[in-house]
């Protein structure tokens, strides 16, 4: 059953106000892939407040969250770091929240990072890096969270083609720039 007009279907939720806000304003440029996007957001943070000493997703976190593969969508590239910085670090301008850049550009930016990060902002970079990739990797890799508990929030957010949309667009990279198939991956 479809959601009245200006209502949000609630499978397009992430359970965080702020992420959900958030991807309202992006809502036309992710267009089909909404539900997708907005699954593996909620999934990455159920996977970061597993893995945070406290259980806690910051506003930081649940800002870059949001951010964080955005840039795909809205600047129409596999290459989406730099367009996800852009609109993060646009975000909260607008908000007045500043203070945050720094620490959200360094989680969007290292997020795909193969070895551990160690540099600034560590404890949240590093939680961030890790929780993306238990998801990436469909929960092969769990980075220490327990089993059940990643089947368990995979079977609370459905993929809905997200992981088949990414592996769409990262054939087309491969294909259009093939000795730049994976711009996003740090070492």
């Amino acid at each position: 059953m479809a959601a009245a007009p200006g209502v949000r279907s609630p499978s397009c939720t992430t359970g965080f106000a702020l992420v959900d806000a958030i991807l309202e304003r992006f809502a036309g440029s992710l267009g089909a892939d909404r539900e997708g996007y907005a699954g593996h957001v909620a999934r990455v943070l159920a996977f970061y407040r597993g893995l945070a000493p406290g259980h806690q997703a910051p506003e930081q976190v649940q800002i870059a969250g949001a951010f964080h593969d955005l840039g795909i969508w809205t600047a129409r590239t596999f290459d989406y770091l730099a367009p996800s910085v852009r609109l993060a670090r646009d975000y909260l301008t607008v908000e007045g929240r500043e203070e945050l850049a720094p620490e959200v550009e360094r989680i969007i930016l290292e997020h795909h990072k193969i070895t551990p990060y160690r540099a600034q902002f560590h404890e949240t970079v590093e939680t961030f890096r890790r929780a993306d990739l238990v998801d990436l990797s469909l929960g092969a890799i769990r980075s220490g969270l327990p089993c059940g508990f990643v089947r368990e929030v995979r079977a609370s957010r459905p993929n809905t083609g997200f992981h088949r949309r990414l592996t769409q667009l990262g054939v087309r990279q491969a294909i259009e720039h093939p000795l730049h198939p994976l711009p996003m991956v740090r070492l």
